[in-house]
């Protein structure tokens, strides 16, 4: 019996006809080892192909023109380099393809690729070679015009003809909240504005969509020709878009025309602006009316701020009596929930050594106590020159309009353990006006719970916040939930260039 068998083993077997070894049968009657000496199946597969990867911006070229983002070992990266020889391999079947590690300095990539072919007689064979890319620098066309300064292809001017920045602000921060800003090239401040450059009309499109969603205003477009190939019917275009935010910031007086004033509710003339968002939101501090005024209908119906913070002055409240049941006539829109109406009798800080006081109505009944400090605008002192505040009735026009509660700003400076994250931007920096009024931002933010909704708050580790009893004004406060931990980018590594931390 084990004879038998061994004669049918050496039967099944037959001798390879170019060294005699024993092999099972094979259409070539090969063995493997010289079918490989006959036929290489890898023949007219590059072994070293050159990929093009720019430095600026990290991008590796996907020909004929396209840069992508590829990661080193990534899907992405295998699929780029298998294009690169795929029309050299229409002949084989590939099998399998997978990195073989390398310095990441050393501008090689080595890819493993087992391939598979029908050879002689129809036998097939599987062969296993290894593939060499070589990076190549070069300057994508994006970072080339960037370094030529002729990098941008549209811009947006956006442009608020006021003396406050406040609105400002508050874009800056919806803007790196929802990361508009990571297309933009350039940033640039200017006078009453802001430029954002762009390399790419579709991105500039993008953000003038953006502000028209958050913010009242009105854009205008327009293009110049820059180049003209007149064989492949190509232009070459630079965008202009101007968008112009209506000139009204929060803790704004307004005056409104008799016709708009009317369509909102019958409410009065004179109102103070509360917040600005997609809309402009007005109260009436004699009523505590409320409305909202979008952007198209403050076109049609324009009107302007009557004072700045710059005329804030400080009144110490004498008297305050709540009024408990206020009537509105016939047609009155919505009255304010959280506001209280109150009647104040109120005096100069400057002018303590006087028996001058004003009388007026104010929406700041819930906040305010006798002996508090709150800052007005004084109409009874002032010469202003409004078309539809001339018209009205002088009995009409209130004395003094309160804005807001005053608190020791030093005092908030000093417990505020918050910070924001500010536009990486070209220009003079802040000086002292710019301050102070990033300083009534920040204050508004922690009194305006809606407005900090859309605003990334982050804690700064680096105040330590002093809590005392005397301390203790009553002014807002951000609470700690509502707070964001930053991201540091060192806390993996120990520190920037430092060795990895491992177990």
């Amino acid at each position: 019996a084990t004879r038998r068998r061994e004669s049918v083993t050496s039967a099944a077997l037959h001798l390879c006809c170019t060294c005699g070894v024993p092999i099972p049968p094979n259409p070539a009657n090969m063995c493997v080892a010289c079918l490989r000496t006959q036929v290489d199946i890898s023949e007219g597969i590059p072994k070293q192909v050159t990929v093009h990867f720019c430095k600026q911006c990290e991008r590796y070229l996907q020909p004929p023109g396209t840069w992508v983002q590829c990661a080193l070992e990534s899907r992405e990266l295998m699929a780029l380099c298998l294009k690169k020889i795929k029309s050299s391999m229409t002949k084989v079947r590939l099998i399998d393809a997978s990195f073989l590690w390398t310095e990441p300095h050393s501008k090689r990539i080595k890819m493993k690729l087992t391939i598979q072919k029908e050879v002689m007689n129809g036998a097939i064979l599987q062969q296993v070679f290894v593939v060499e890319f070589v990076i190549q620098s070069q300057m994508c066309d994006d970072c080339h015009r960037v370094e030529a300064k002729d990098f941008w292809k549209a811009v947006v001017q956006v442009r608020q003809k006021t003396v406050h920045k406040k609105t400002f602000y508050y874009l800056e921060q919806l803007i790196l909240k929802h990361k508009l800003h990571q297309n933009a090239l350039n940033i640039k401040e200017i006078h009453e504005g802001i430029d954002f450059y762009y390399g790419s009309k579709q991105h500039a499109q993008k953000m003038v969509d953006f502000l028209q969603c958050t913010a009242p205003c009105r854009s205008k477009t327009s293009q110049r020709l820059i180049s003209h190939d007149i064989h492949s019917n190509t232009y070459n275009y630079k965008s202009t878009f101007s968008v112009e935010i209506v000139p009204v910031c929060k803790d704004s007086v307004v005056c409104l025309s008799p016709r708009l004033a009317q369509s909102l509710g019958n409410m009065g003339q004179v109102c103070v602006c509360i917040r600005v968002t997609s809309t402009i939101h007005l109260i009436d501090p004699n009523t505590l009316q409320i409305a909202e005024v979008d952007g198209n209908t403050y076109w049609r119906n324009p009107f302007n701020g009557l004072c700045n913070p710059r005329q804030l002055e400080e009144f110490i409240v004498m008297d305050i009596d709540i009024i408990r049941d206020q009537k509105l006539g016939a047609g009155a829109g919505m009255r304010s929930n959280k506001h209280t109406l109150a009647e104040v009798w109120v005096q100069k800080t400057s002018e303590m050594d006087s028996n001058q006081q004003y009388y007026c109505r104010t929406f700041l009944g819930h906040l305010l106590n006798i002996g508090d400090l709150v800052l007005g605008f004084d109409f009874a002192n002032s010469n202003i020159n409004d078309e539809y505040l001339n018209k009205m009735n002088p009995h009409h026009v209130p004395d003094v309009v309160l804005i807001k509660k005053s608190y020791d700003r030093s005092r908030r400076i000093k417990r505020r353990n918050w910070k924001l994250q500010e536009l990486a931007r070209e220009g003079d920096g802040m000086d002292t006006d710019d301050e102070r009024q990033y300083q009534d931002f920040l204050e508004d933010l922690e009194e305006d719970e809606a407005l900090r909704k859309n605003v990334n708050i982050f804690r700064d580790a680096s105040k330590i916040p002093v809590e005392s009893d005397t301390d203790d004004d009553g002014a807002p406060r951000v609470s700690l939930t509502e707070m964001l931990e930053e991201l540091s980018l060192t806390d993996a590594t120990g520190g920037e260039g430092a060795d990895m931390m491992t177990d």
